[in-house]
C-alpha cells in the first residue's frame, strides 16, 4: 500500500474485545487517532511525488531517506500508521492463549517460556515513561527480543521487525482502565492473535 494511505479496516466490530477493551475505546481509537495518523501522514507526503510508490513500512524503516523538512511528521504519523495498523491485526476476539509452532520455540528459546516472555513484555510496557509501546521482535536471523519505543516510533526504525505490539498511548485504555495501565496490559493477553504474530514471524525469517 501506497501514497495516498488508507485508513485500513478494524476486522471486527468495535465491541468485538469487550471487556477487554471497551467500543468506546475502540471507536475513538480507530476512528479518531489512527484516521488522524493517516491523513497527516498524507498530508506531509502530498507534494514529495518521489516518496509516492514507498510503502508506510519503507517509509518508516529508513528514516535517513526522508527529507529533513517532513522527517518529524513522517516519523510520528508514519509511525502511528503502521504501528495501529499491525494492533489491529494482532487481535481478535477470543485468541489462542498461546504461540505454536517454530514461535513457540522461538519464545521458549528467547525467555525461558511463555510466562517469561508474558512477565518481560508487561514490565517493558508497563515501564515506558508516558506515550508509547511495547514490542515482541524479530531480527533477521528469528531471534526474538522485546522492546519499547517512545511516541509513536517503530522496531522498524532499529533493523527490527515488530511481530506483536501494545499501545500503551492513555487514549488506548484511559476510558476504561483509567490509571492502571498494569490491568489492560494483563487483558491485552486475552485478545492476542498468535495466528498472525506466528504469521509475522514466519514472514520477518523469510525476508
Amino acid at each position: 500500500m501506497a501514497y495516498p494511505f488508507q485508513l485500513p479496516d478494524l476486522g471486527f466490530e468495535h465491541d468485538a474485545l469487550e471487556p477487554h477493551i471497551d467500543a468506546q475505546t475502540m471507536a475513538i481509537h480507530h476512528g479518531k487517532h489512527h484516521a488522524g495518523y493517516t491523513s497527516k501522514l498524507n498530508a506531509a507526503l502530498e507534494s514529495h511525488n518521489d516518496l509516492h510508490e514507498m510503502s508506510a513500512i519503507d517509509l518508516v524503516s529508513d528514516m535517513s531517506a526522508i527529507p529533513e523538512e517532513i522527517r518529524g511528521a513522517v516519523r510520528n504519523n508514519g509511525g502511528g500508521y503502521v504501528n495501529h495498523t499491525l494492533f489491529w491485526d494482532v487481535m481478535t476476539p477470543g485468541g489462542a492463549e498461546a504461540p505454536i509452532g517454530d514461535l513457540a520455540l522461538a519464545v521458549d528459546a528467547a525467555f525461558g517460556s511463555l510466562d517469561e516472555f508474558r512477565a518481560h513484555f508487561q514490565a517493558a510496557a508497563g515501564g515506558q515513561f508516558g506515550s508509547g509501546w511495547g514490542w515482541l521482535c524479530s531480527d533477521a536471523a528469528g531471534a526474538l527480543s522485546v522492546q519499547a519505543t517512545p511516541n509513536q516510533d517503530s522496531p522498524l526504525m532499529q533493523g527490527l521487525t515488530p511481530l506483536l505490539g501494545v499501545d500503551v498511548w492513555e487514549h488506548a485504555y484511559y476510558l476504561r482502565y483509567q490509571n492502571r495501565r498494569p490491568d489492560y496490559l494483563s487483558a491485552f493477553w486475552s485478545i492476542v492473535n498468535w495466528d498472525r504474530v506466528s504469521a509475522r514471524y514466519n514472514d520477518a525469517r523469510e525476508v
